[in-house]
């Protein structure tokens, strides 16, 4: 070959025009683009099987992992939302029940719709084994994680027993038994005195014997407590004997403002060595804890002079035990009674008491008290009598 010089640099060397072919195209070639390069050959690592196994494995998982996302998504949605209840419900959970059985109440109360979403909500917020048994009022719309929160927190519905003070024993056993919310026998009266009058809130399924355990024990710490505070100088030596004489303090009056005075009189006379003279406890000895069945106004002069251990108008001090169970209010009047010389007291016909210090007044008093009983039945037979009349033209 030879060399070519030009006049833009060394020379280059000299193409033999023999070597070059020249191959023109036609039109319809020229105008059509060249062909692409082929794709460069594919690893053999890539076409291993294993690298494919493992390919689709993370492309499972992610698809996966985006699926749950978003199931978790919408069941979050569900269990949030509001529920199908129009209108507020009770629904009562028997004790012993699991998950699957208070879904299926739930579900079949109308309380909740999707029983399965409940169920996984309840596993996830790890509440599957506290769930409580009761009674419950759903409102209306509660949403599924609102009727989780009620059962956990077992915010169930409450119902109320009231004993009111002075019962017997005999009565508040009768009132718990009647009780239809309560459940369970009682097989025994408590001792008189063991109760202790209040309102008692309970829920549904409690039992009758649960609600006595619970005044027994109230009992025992209010009197415990009003002991601890006792003024000095009192007649009675023993908790004991407080409730004794507070049983005849609540049956004596009704009035909060006198039964401190009530005790006070008590107490006097206690201290003086005189009879206590209290109606109630003649009626308590004949007819024990039904004797409040009994009209106070009817005892005879034959029941008066019956013997039995409880007539005050018979024995010295206090009778071998309480005629009822008094309240708290009673015992603290007892603890700290009225400090007055009253020795007597007789009805007044308002529904209070006249007090005095000596016989003397004391029997003005019930001269008063009786004519008041004379007015008030004579009133009566002349409202019986107009009521016989024919009625006027």
């Amino acid at each position: 070959m030879s060399e070519i010089e030009n006049e833009n640099g060394p020379a280059s060397p000299a193409v033999d025009n023999a070597d070059i072919r020249v191959h023109p195209k036609s039109p319809r070639e020229a105008i059509q683009p060249e062909p692409a390069p082929p794709p460069p050959a594919r690893s053999r690592h890539v076409r291993n099987p294993i690298v494919i196994f493992i390919n689709f494995l993370l492309t499972v998982a992610v698809l996966g992992v985006i699926a749950a996302g978003g199931l978790l998504y919408w069941g979050k949605l569900q269990f949030d939302s509001e529920g199908p209840l129009k209108e507020e419900k009770t629904v009562i959970i028997s004790s012993g029940s699991g998950l699957d059985s208070i879904a299926s109440i739930l579900t079949y109360q109308g309380v909740i719709e999707d029983d399965l979403v409940f169920k996984a909500g309840v596993w996830i917020y790890k509440n599957a084994r506290k769930l409580k048994a009761g009674e419950y009022a759903f409102p209306a719309g509660a949403s599924m994680r609102q009727v989780m929160d009620a059962l956990v927190e077992g915010k169930a519905v409450y119902h109320a027993v009231t004993v009111p003070e002075g019962w017997t024993s005999a009565q508040v056993v009768e009132r718990l038994k009647s009780d239809p919310t309560l459940v369970g026998e009682l097989t025994e009266i408590p001792p008189e005195g063991a109760l202790l009058p209040e309102t008692y809130s309970f829920t549904r399924g409690t039992t009758r014997e649960q609600i006595l355990q619970q005044m027994i024990s109230a009992q025992t710490k209010a009197l415990a407590e009003i002991w601890e505070r006792r003024a000095d100088g009192l007649p009675v030596k023993s908790p004991e004997e407080l409730v004794v004489l507070a049983s005849i303090v609540e049956k004596e009056t009704a009035r909060a403002d006198e039964r401190p005075r009530v005790a006070g009189v008590f107490v006097n006379r206690l201290n003086r060595g005189m009879r206590l003279q209290s109606d109630p406890t003649i009626l308590y000895g004949l007819y024990g804890g039904e004797a409040w069945k009994v009209d106070r106004s009817a005892i005879k002069r034959s029941e008066l002079d019956a013997k039995n251990p409880y007539n005050t108008y018979q024995i010295d001090g206090l009778p071998p035990g309480p005629i009822g169970n008094p309240g708290r209010a009673a015992m603290e009047a007892v603890a700290s009674p009225s400090r007055t010389r009253d020795l007597y007291f007789v009805a007044d016909g308002t529904g209070g008491h006249v007090f005095a210090e000596t016989f003397e007044q004391h029997q003005r008093n019930v001269a008063k008290w009786r004519q008041v009983e004379r007015d008030a039945r004579r009133k009566q037979e002349e409202e019986a009598g107009d009521g016989d009349k024919p009625a006027a033209n």
